[in-house]
């Protein structure tokens, strides 16, 4: 048995946090966004998995390289989904897992999906959902697909969640589709004419998933994942320090007196933390990052080579690679009136469906002393923020001084 993960997508609604790397490659719970995918299809059985890329390319090769069971497939040109599986031809000789390399998901769904495409069947797996407008809504009669419905067209349940086990009569069916009215190859068209045979199986599941699209969303696929995490210390911790619950601490990290840390939780290697900082669940910390004295982390992702060093807090937020909190620089995370928070997908101001947001901070921004940082703000990357700023809920493009 062999998968297909498709990671050639370009991420423009997570920047600025995919100004430099794409978005399979995002590092939540501890490893970039890929590797979890991989790792739940070998936990499966699947052994032969083929990534299809065609951004930063070179990106996933170097991360690759000697890795036996991963073949890298390109997908010449970013036509669509429909596009990128048919770019994978050559490499399914017979029937194949495929998966959004976007998507975080219960792993039980593998093995559901794999007992159901037993016999020659293609089988979509759709998901619970409260509100399916954002997404391919299902209707099936039974446990037979009848149609996807993009967008609101159809008043159901459950989704399409980008998960399948496919038969080479997908690939049939994809030689037979036209361009979409956004001038691409959609993978669900394909799905359709075989729907339109009775030839899908729909399998449902009720467990958790998330499909990473706005930037916010990686905050719930890494609340996600942390769920799995096991209690593994491989650091240090120093007397009067408090490590509760499912913690891992990794190898070169110290964790300094009157730390307290709540699981679950991620720390990476070679970190400072604290002393006197304080870790709230959810939290992943990258590598060579310094949490210092009197910080405060709640339900955020801080990647690597950062640091809040001094007297800050970071609640419900994501900070790129690189990026300096001056002492006392706090992020808010709540409207004074407790409405929803908007934020920002390229430019454009949306609502986030969520009443507790803080900020997201791209690469190698900066930000000096005493800075406010109010909810739903996104600074791209190498952003400046002078001393004792109160920064707007804006949407700042790369290297905006804000003096």
């Amino acid at each position: 048995m062999k998968a297909v993960v498709l990671a050639a997508g370009e991420g423009k609604r997570l920047k600025p946090l995919t100004a430099k790397i794409p978005k399979p490659l995002i590092p939540v719970a501890g490893k970039p966004l890929l590797l979890h995918t991989l790792d739940a299809l070998k936990n499966a059985g699947i052994e032969e998995i083929g990534v299809v890329v065609h951004q930063h390319e070179a990106q996933f090769r170097e991360m690759f390289e000697g890795k036996e069971g991963i073949t890298l497939i390109r997908q010449e040109r970013p036509a669509g989904t429909g596009d990128a599986v048919k770019a994978a031809r050559k490499f399914c000789d017979s029937e194949f897992v495929c998966i959004n390399g976007d998507i975080v998901f219960d792993e039980a769904i593998l093995k559901v999906l794999l007992e159901k495409g037993k016999g020659g069947k293609n089988v979509l797996a759709a998901v619970e959902r409260k509100n399916t407008g954002d997404y391919g809504t299902v209707e099936s009669d039974g446990d037979v697909l009848v149609k996807i419905h993009e967008k609101a067209r159809y008043k159901g349940d459950y989704i399409n969640a980008g998960i399948y086990y496919f038969t080479p009569e997908i690939f049939e069916a994809l030689e037979k589709i036209g361009v979409s009215p956004r001038g691409e190859y959609e993978l669900t068209d394909a799905i359709n004419l075989l729907a339109a045979q009775q030839k899908v199986v729909c399998i449902r599941s009720t467990g958790p998933w998330e499909d990473i699209g706005k930037p916010w969303e990686l905050l719930k696929a890494n609340e996600i994942l942390l769920r799995n995490v096991q209690r593994q210390i491989l650091g240090g911790v120093e007397d009067y320090a408090v490590v509760k619950g499912n913690v891992v601490i990794g190898e070169g990290t110290v964790v300094h007196s009157g730390t307290y840390i709540v699981g679950p939780a991620y720390i990476g290697k070679n970190c400072r933390i604290g002393p006197n900082a304080y870790i709230r669940p959810s939290t992943y910390i990258g590598d060579n990052c310094h949490v210092g004295n009197a910080s405060e982390i709640k339900n955020s992702i801080i990647m690597a080579n950062s640091n809040a060093p001094h007297f800050n807090y970071v609640g419900d937020s994501i900070i790129g690679m690189r990026v300096n909190l001056g002492a006392g620089t706090k992020i808010a995370n709540l409207r004074l009136d407790g409405k929803e928070i908007h934020s920002f997908v390229q430019g454009v101001r949306v609502p986030t469906g969520l009443r507790k947001f803080g900020a997201i901070i791209g690469d190698d921004c900066k930000l000096g002393i005493n800075c406010s940082i109010n909810p739903g703000t996104v600074l791209s990357e190498e952003c400046w923020v002078a001393a004792g700023k109160a920064v707007e809920a804006r949407y700042y493009l790369p290297g905006t001084r804000i003096m």
